[in-house]
């Protein structure tokens, strides 16, 4: 249909709007739908709007904590402390001590010494109260505070499922936590502080808890003694103390200033004198007065009164042939009277003992002579020597400086520089003592001297030395063939 207009004929704006949009539908479906579509975006960004400024709907308040299953749970790990405080005190409580306290009339010390008589069946005990208050705690801790903790977690703004997770997990943590500081350590550590105490108080407890689980404590108990036979394993320990263990225990004691250190020196000279042989203690014979049994009136007096024992041994011929001993008081009272000396009347017989014993054997048989003296004889039957009550004395306590012998140089000098000037005769067991150092068990050297001469496999001369255990041994002097002195300087 044509209305008359035209480009031509519309020459004012609203002839050439209606034209446009008769000629261009296209241009006016756009136009309409673009104010369609910016109608619905300020709609849906005003419904928006509404929504965020809209006030935040109120949660459900929290549950309060279940501080009562807390305090259950802690129960139940204090009363897994018990249990090992028990277990730990009973097993390393001393049966000396609780012998002692038994004697005195406790009745927790019987107690003890009876678990403790069988270990097997009483760990079997206390592992099934520890095991069962284990699993209990941890279950009931999940259980009862698990969802309460991760409610808290979950208002804090984490996700359900991460707030769960995480609520679980600290539960767990703290519950672990609790049981190895109040379940298991401190608990121990109180049994080691008074083991003996804490297993009398805690012993008639156990013997009850093992006398109602003895069913299942049976069970255990022999299924594990079938595990031990099938081993070829004895169940049963060895209980002894070794002489390393009782020097390692003095030396203990002295550091913490239970004893003081000459106590501790000899004690440990006691252990000692059962492990060192009598050689080591003897004295040897060219160290020996002696007198002999063809001797006259006058060299019998010269020998007492250049001797300061009281006792000297009788020998015919040679100090090699010694047939007794004889008091030098005997001797003294004949001398008084004006009677002959006659040594073989006035003499007893002494022990005879072989230089391969120990210290402690020669220590009785010296009880059981006749007179204090014990004749020392190798393997050969070779005089090697005596030993006295004082010589064990001497091992036992050190060596003593006698009054009447001023001349006699001490064993040990300690010079300026801190070396050590020591006597060839001085015993290699003290000797090593005193540097900290160890022998051979199966030496056959019973002094400084000795030790020397097995280093060196031939007489040394002066100046030669060798090391041994950081210690450098340098000979200084000879007496002849004999090494008189050394010089012990650490390396």
């Amino acid at each position: 249909m044509d209305d008359g207009i035209s480009p031509d004929t519309a020459d004012n704006p609203v002839s050439r709007r209606l034209f446009r949009l008769r000629t261009e539908p296209s241009l006016t479906i756009f136009a309409f739908r673009c104010r369609v579509c910016a109608s619905q975006c300020v709609r849906t960004v005003v419904r928006r709007t509404v929504v965020l400024q809209r006030a935040p709907e109120p949660m459900a308040p929290l549950p309060p904590f279940p501080w009562i299953d807390v305090a259950i749970i802690l129960a139940l790990v204090a009363l897994n402390g018990v249990f090992a405080m028990s277990e730990l005190a009973i097993v390393s409580a001393r049966k000396a001590r609780l012998e002692a306290m038994a004697r005195s009339g406790k009745k927790g010390a019987r107690a003890a010494l009876v678990l403790a008589a069988d270990p097997g069946k009483f760990l079997s005990t206390v592992q099934i109260g520890i095991t069962l208050i284990g699993i209990l705690a941890g279950a009931y801790s999940g259980s009862s505070l698990g969802m309460p903790t991760a409610a808290r977690l979950q208002a804090w703004g984490l996700s359900a499922s991460t707030a769960e997770t995480a609520g679980f997990a600290i539960v767990i943590g703290l519950t672990t936590y609790a049981s190895l500081i109040i379940g298991e350590l401190v608990p121990k550590q109180f049994a080691l502080r008074a083991p003996e105490a804490i297993a009398s108080f805690m012993a008639p407890v156990m013997r009850w808890l093992a006398i109602g689980t003895a069913p299942i404590v049976w069970v255990l108990d022999s299924t594990s003694a079938l595990i031990f036979r099938a081993l070829r394993l004895n169940r049963e320990s060895e209980e002894h103390v070794t002489a390393e263990e009782l020097h390692m225990i003095v030396a203990e004691a002295s550091k913490s200033g239970i004893i003081e250190e000459h106590e501790r020196s000899i004690i440990s000279g006691v252990v000692r004198l059962a492990d060192r042989p009598v050689r080591e203690v003897m004295t040897p014979r060219t160290e020996i007065d002696w007198l002999d049994c063809d001797w006259g009136p006058d060299e019998i007096r010269e020998t007492l009164l250049a001797s300061q024992h009281t006792r000297l041994p009788v020998g015919e011929g040679s100090i090699d042939t010694v047939k007794g001993v004889v008091q030098a008081r005997d001797i003294a009272a004949a001398l008084f009277r004006g009677e002959p000396i006659d040594l073989r009347a006035l003499m007893r017989k002494a022990p005879v003992v072989i230089d391969q014993i120990d210290a402690m054997d020669a220590l009785l048989a010296l009880r059981e002579a006749e007179v204090p003296m014990a004749l020392i004889h190798d393997e050969y039957g070779h005089f090697e020597g005596i030993v006295t009550p004082a010589d064990l004395l001497a091992a036992i306590a050190g060596e003593f400086k006698s009054d009447s012998d001023p001349d006699d140089a001490p064993s040990v000098v300690v010079r300026d520089d801190g070396s050590l000037l020591v006597a060839g005769t001085m015993a290699a067991d003290s000797l090593a003592d005193r540097l900290g150092i160890d022998l051979p068990e199966d030496r056959d050297y019973a002094t400084v001297a000795g030790l020397a001469l097995s280093v060196f496999r031939h007489l040394p001369g002066e100046g030669e030395s060798f090391v041994e255990q950081g210690w450098k041994f340098e000979i200084v002097d000879l007496d002849g063939r004999r090494i008189d002195k050394l010089l012990v300087s650490e390396v």
